[in-house]
């Protein structure tokens, strides 16, 4: 093959993935601008809703403070437990709670952890579960769930609620008394996540802030708005006892799905399914002030972002389409939000092919330049493909960065557009892994819990920040 054919063969590359990944991103743009038109078009509407009102703490009706139980599933986290715990015990401003801790018998570091905590404090309780770690979180919580069961026949009534946190959880010291007000009219309320921002991190960890900036600060409102089932995320999520107890009921084992990868995801819509009423709540702590919301460190390193994913792929999109299948006749809005959720390792092609034909088109130039040869021109077609990719994808950056900006400042909102490539970079390769994982679990492997190292911000520190 003669140096023209390469050329005229790296001009096709070009030609063809820019074509793929420019109608590609055409069609998910559209999809997300028809998201944003909703969220600018009735953005009064859906944050003055009943449900989803910014309100401020002192706003919220007078309410009795009945007995709340947390939730942790706890697997290798000896490092991070206690002084989760701790801080927990001494922020919380909540009367009648208590907090139910599941271990493994295996993990003898973090049962050491949990168990000093616990002598110290009769609001913790320690679950050893009967199995082996890991298994799944929802299998852990599930035990936990067995165990308070068991408390209950010894004369212990059961709370009203349960609220499920994570290890590594920052909890805010008023989120109990919020829960127990929207508990009352609501089968599970759920508050907003705010990562926290790592300085030694700036690029992985703080790509999860503008996420989850932008998904629980303008996606839960509009699917609301439309009427599509509320995906929980995974903690600050709190769930009326009765409505778990029905859950066990049709599971048999345990409210939470212990085979599933992303339990809470699918409770949510599970919940839906069976009538439940369900509120995003977004209550500040005075007019005008910071959200009573989850903080928590995110995953800093590469390795450990690209594994968290790649679960959250697994059991999202890829299982999930298998487990949970699509909405109800006629619900067109849950059709639409669950194939926006499914549609991860499309868009991961999309983006593969649109890197490629990037690094393709760069080298045809050099070689056009190199030896002369006339590059064929660019069809019009391609043109405008390529026009509307670029407004749509400097809209999209322009959304992203609004978003982080009103929830952590400019600055932040000025690194989101470096971070969105990052993004792009760590669903290439948890799309890989997840692909993998998922294909060994059609052949029989069990799920496993795939949890990544925590670390849990300095108390004084993060006081400071609240």
């Amino acid at each position: 093959m003669d140096g023209a054919s390469i050329i005229a063969a790296v001009d096709a590359v070009a030609r063809e993935t820019t074509l793929f990944a420019s109608v590609g991103f055409i069609l998910g743009g559209l999809d997300d601008l028809a998201v944003d038109a909703i969220y600018l078009t009735r953005c009064r509407a859906i944050l003055r809703s009943e449900s989803h009102r910014i309100a401020s703490l002192g706003e919220l009706a007078p309410a009795p403070t009945p007995p709340l139980a947390i939730f942790i599933a706890a697997w290798d986290e000896a490092n991070v437990i206690g002084q989760m715990l701790r801080h927990a015990l001494e922020r919380i401003d909540y009367p009648d709670y208590q907090i139910h801790v599941g271990t493994y018998p295996n993990d003898r570091a973090t049962i050491a952890a949990v168990a000093q905590v616990a002598e110290c404090d009769s609001r913790v309780r320690l679950v050893v579960g009967p199995t082996e770690g890991p298994t799944t979180k929802a299998d852990c919580l599930n035990a936990v769930w067995r165990a308070m069961l068991r408390d209950e026949a010894n004369g212990r009534p059961l709370p009203t609620a349960v609220i499920v946190h994570d290890a590594e959880d920052v909890v805010h010291r008023d989120e109990l008394r919020v829960q127990a007000a929207l508990i009352r009219d609501h089968d599970l309320v759920q508050l907003p996540v705010v990562p926290l921002m790592d300085s030694g991190s700036r690029l992985v960890a703080g790509h999860y802030g503008d996420e989850f900036a932008e998904a629980h600060g303008k996606m839960l409102p509009v699917r609301h708005a439309i009427g599509a089932a509320l995906p929980l995320a995974g903690v600050g999520c709190g769930v009326r006892t009765e409505m778990l107890r029905r859950l066990a009921d049709e599971r048999g084992d345990g409210p939470f799905d212990g085979s599933s990868l992303t339990e809470d995801y699918e409770m949510g819509l599970t919940i839906s399914r069976l009538g439940g009423r369900a509120v995003f709540a977004r209550i500040t702590e005075y007019p005008g002030g910071p959200a009573i919301a989850v903080r928590a460190f995110f995953p800093a390193r590469l390795d450990s972002a690209v594994r968290q994913k790649a679960r959250w792929m697994v059991g999202i999109a890829l299982a999930g389409w298998d487990r949970i299948g699509w909405g109800g006749r006629g619900e067109i809005a849950d059709h639409w939000m669950r194939m926006r959720d499914r549609r991860a390792l499309v868009a991961v092609l999309v983006l593969m092919a649109g890197y490629i034909g990037v690094v393709s088109t760069g080298i045809a130039i050099l070689a056009h330049y190199a030896t002369g040869i006339a590059a064929p021109p660019v069809s019009d077609a391609l043109h405008w493909l390529l026009t509307g990719t670029f407004a749509l994808l400097s809209w999209r950056l322009a959304m992203r960065a609004w978003f982080t900006g009103r929830l952590y400042g400019w600055r932040e909102a000025a690194w989101s557009l470096p971070r969105a490539m990052v993004g792009n970079f760590v669903s290439l390769l948890a799309a890989r892994r997840a692909v993998t994982r998922y294909i060994a679990m059609l052949f029989g492997s069990p799920p496993v819990w795939d949890k990544t190292d925590h670390r849990f911000p300095d108390i004084e520190a993060e006081s400071a920040r609240q």
